[in-house]
């Protein structure tokens, strides 16, 4: 049983690759993406909003 799904770990890749290339912005105010960690938790949060699976945040 996989813990991701798909389109999930399809935004996450997305969003790592943006991180990478320094185009990644964070959320309204769009400051600057400073570690990968924080890449990855953006492209879950958006999978989330998409209906992805995705386990729930602690």
């Amino acid at each position: 049983m996989t813990k991701y799904d798909k389109t999930a770990q399809d935004q996450v890749k997305k969003e790592v690759h943006e991180f990478k290339q320094g185009k990644a912005l964070s959320g309204k105010g769009g400051a600057k993406v400073k570690s990968q960690k924080q890449a990855v938790a953006i492209g879950l949060d958006k999978a989330r909003k998409k209906g992805a699976k995705v386990p729930k945040k602690d």
